[in-house]
């Protein structure tokens, strides 16, 4: 008799387990290029973005011969956001002195006195102030507090302290805080609301945490470092001790598979 033929149903088991070790790394060499090279595209872009965007604001303002595109055969990226850095810088430098504080008061006289213009100036200028200033504390706290009914706990950011008449209406007996309540998953938008000072849990994380925890829906965890450090390196210790370990157990025969 003829011995019987190997039938396409039953492959051999140690083709099938390799096809199988190789479609899984493969589909992990993927997955991993894309953790690798999503975030950095995507920064690459939006900071591109924001430089041609700067540079189509500030290069129409100087003069061509200025400009060294008007002598080089390309466009030199990035310029406009130079230019605009140091005129900031000299314009802050100026101000600071007697002669620039002077002008600068002298032309902030000039809008106060126009009438729509006035009072769109002032409250930028106050959002500026509050916003930028290295001394202020406002939005650089986080904290919790039991929103939108008892019993859950949402993340806000502290702003600044209610000014007198706020108090004064809220009453004198608690120490009130307005807080901003983001909206997932944009947190530019939300709810803005005062709250007596002790209803707040403050957390001991940082802004871009809490902005990332509610752009995530809570997906994104606020942690430590150096424990991230150390989950990714034992992440990879995994990934390179397992296709080793699997490739010493099918070498080895079956009544030692066993045993071990």
């Amino acid at each position: 008799m003829s011995e019987p033929s190997p039938s396409l149903a039953d492959p051999d088991p140690a083709l099938a387990r390799k096809r199988v070790s190789v479609r899984g790394r493969l589909r992990n060499y993927f997955f991993t290029g894309v953790i690798v090279a999503g975030p950095l595209a995507i920064t690459i872009y939006i900071t591109w973005w924001c430089i041609s965007l700067i540079d189509g604001w500030v290069k129409p303002l100087v003069p061509s011969a200025y400009l060294p595109d008007h002598y080089l055969p390309f466009s030199v990226p990035g310029l406009g956001l130079v230019i605009a850095f140091v005129a900031l810088t000299t314009l802050g430098a100026l101000t600071a002195n007697l002669v620039g504080r002077s002008v600068v008061e002298f032309g902030e006289v000039l809008l106060a006195r126009t009438p729509v213009i006035s009072g769109l100036y002032r409250g930028l200028r106050q959002v500026f102030e509050t916003l930028f200033s290295t001394s202020g504390t406002s939005f650089r706290t986080v904290g919790l507090v039991e929103f939108p009914v008892k019993g859950t706990w949402s993340i806000v950011f502290l702003s600044a302290p209610a000014g007198p008449d706020v108090q004064n209406a809220l009453g004198s007996g608690y120490d009130h805080v307005g807080v901003f309540l983001p909206c997932a998953p944009n947190p530019t938008t939300g709810f803005f609301f005062y709250l007596p000072r002790a209803e707040v849990i403050e957390l001991s994380i940082s802004v871009d945490d809490a902005a990332k925890l509610v752009m995530s829906a809570g997906v994104i965890q606020p942690e430590d470092p150096q424990s991230r450090l150390q989950a990714m390196a034992a992440g990879l210790r995994v990934a390179q001790v397992g296709p080793i370990q699997a490739g010493s157990s099918a070498a080895m025969p079956a009544r030692d598979r066993l045993d071990a």
